[in-house]
Order: structure tokens, then sequence, then C-alpha cells
């Protein structure tokens, strides 16, 4: 199952705070670790939102919000992609997490939706364009890689 681990933002990463050095090393050992294991898809820490843009959407009508956004710690920090056998995997990594903070801080898990659980909905025609986008997207990064 791939799942979405999100660091919630804090204060001191709002601000662009950055970290210690030694959070740092200790991030990119556990990141070393997640890679090694096989976990580890991808994975980004996030600039502070007021340099973000958020488009709201109501019908035909966009607007665009400029940063900084409320309620920091609704907001997301950095994040990884993982792929693991389920969501008690993907817990136990967690807590081997160094605290991504320099205080008090949060991690959220949630796993991304697959194919399988749009069966009951997807059409022929919406299942194709999905899977187009999928062999692009395979095109592109094997382009990269």
């Amino acid at each position: 199952m791939r799942v979405m681990v999100m660091v919630k933002a804090t204060e001191d990463s709002e601000e662009g705070i950055m970290p210690p050095a030694k959070l740092f090393e200790d991030m990119g050992k556990f990141n070393e670790e997640l890679v090694q294991a096989g976990i580890m898809m991808e994975g980004a820490g996030l600039k502070p939102s007021k340099v973000g843009k958020r488009v709201a959407f109501d019908g035909a009508s966009r607007t665009v919000i400029d940063g900084p956004f409320a309620e920091t710690r609704e907001l997301v920090a950095g994040y990884w992609i993982w792929e693991v056998k389920d969501m008690a995997e993907a817990v136990e990594w967690v807590k081997r997490c160094p605290n991504p903070m320099m205080g008090p801080s949060e991690i959220e898990i949630r796993p991304f939706y697959e194919m399988e659980d749009f069966a009951d909905i997807a059409s022929p025609e919406g299942q194709a364009s999905h899977d187009r986008a999928a062999e692009g997207l395979a095109k592109q990064q094997a382009s990269k890689g």
C-alpha cells in the first residue's frame, strides 16, 4: 500500500527557521534507512506557506489566495511517499523517525486511493484516461532516470 506521510508545520517551520545541523543529519540517516528498506519512494521539505498560493474553486470561478495561511498546525511542512505492506508498518517507521521539528510536532499518515477503489464508478473511458496518464508519468520518470 502506498501512503503519504506528512510532517505537520510548526510556527518555526512557517517562519522558515532552518533545523539545527544535527537534526538535518539525523533526518538524512533516517531517509537512508527508508531507502535501503525499499520503503521510501519520494520525499521533500516544503517552504513556508507565505511563499505558497491556494486556488479556490466555486463552479467555474477560480480565486487565487496568497499565503501565508492560517492554522499552522493544519499545514504540511514536508512529506514522504512510502510503499508499505500495511498501515501498521507505516506507523512503526514513523515511530522510528527523529522528531522532525525542534519542539513538539506531529506526523500524519494517509493511504492513497488505488485504482481498484474506483472499480464501482470507473467507466472504460475514465479508466483508459487514467491508464494513459500513468503510462505518461512512467515514461517521464524513465527518461529522467
